[in-house]
């Protein structure tokens, strides 16, 4: 028995040393492999790290040796971009300064249009009340002959200048209405319009408002007004003789002028 057991010892031992020598061997192979493993990878990374520095190397010669530096090139961007831009809004800017001075200046014509076509409007109408009222002024009766015209006239005209500086004139009025052809109640009814018959002359004996220059005596301006009357207006008072004779405040001028004939 216990010879039995010896053995069973030995044999039991023996087996122990043969699993440890496997063992041993199994982690000696391991140990082998992650060392080449290890290896491996070192020889690996030495080659890639070797690689970067190199690209790092010559980006970093590349940069040192351009001219342009970041600062510079994101300046330059910056103003050629303003640059652009600035002429772009100046073109537009003037586009639209142009468009609204051609929307100004064609609302103003058409305003000028508007003006004009009112006033010839207006126009139309004070000359056709014009001739309506001259049309109550009354004829002349020139066929009555030379004495009879000048009876008639000179008493008319007298008793409308009474009591002015011009009172007494009427016989030198009807003379020279008579010699021009002219409407003998024209030129005393202007004299009131510009100067109240005589009370305001602004040139001596110039009752007329007539011309920059003044008469020695009323014989003398009434033969000079008359004349001028005849050779640049005509036979009688009109609107358009009113225009002519007083730009500025024609209308009133006529109907004033043509009110004070009506008295005559």
């Amino acid at each position: 028995m216990a010879q039995k057991r010896f053995k069973q010892r030995k044999s039991s031992f023996a087996a122990r040393v043969i699993a440890v020598g496997c063992a041993s061997s199994i982690l000696a192979g391991c140990i082998g492999i992650g060392f080449a493993s290890a290896g491996s990878g070192a020889s690996q990374d030495a080659a890639s790290f070797g690689l970067e520095s190199n690209v790092a190397a010559s980006n970093e010669d590349a940069m040192a040796s351009s001219p342009i530096s970041d600062t510079s090139a994101s300046e330059s961007l910056t103003k050629t971009a303003s640059r652009d831009i600035s002429q772009g809004i100046a073109a537009i800017e003037a586009e639209e300064e142009a468009a609204r001075i051609a929307a100004e200046e064609a609302a103003r014509a058409e305003e000028e249009a508007r003006i004009a076509a009112a006033e010839q409007a207006k126009a139309a109408a004070r000359q056709t009340s014009a001739e309506s009222a001259m049309g109550s002024l009354g004829d002349v009766d020139w066929s009555v002959g030379k004495d009879a015209f000048l009876a008639e006239w000179t008493s008319r005209i007298d008793s409308y200048l009474a009591g002015s500086p011009l009172a007494g004139q009427g016989a030198v009025f009807a003379e020279a209405a008579w010699n021009n052809s002219v409407d003998p109640r024209w030129s005393p009814a202007i004299s009131n319009t510009e100067s109240s018959k005589g009370e305001n002359c602004f040139k001596p004996y110039n009752a007329w408002g007539w011309g920059q220059s003044g008469w020695s005596s009323w014989e003398e301006a009434i033969n000079a007004h008359v004349a001028g009357l005849a050779s640049m207006y005509g036979y009688t008072i009109s609107y358009g003789n009113a225009q002519k004779y007083c730009p500025p405040n024609y209308d009133n001028w006529f109907k004033d002028t043509l009110s004070q004939m009506k008295m005559i």
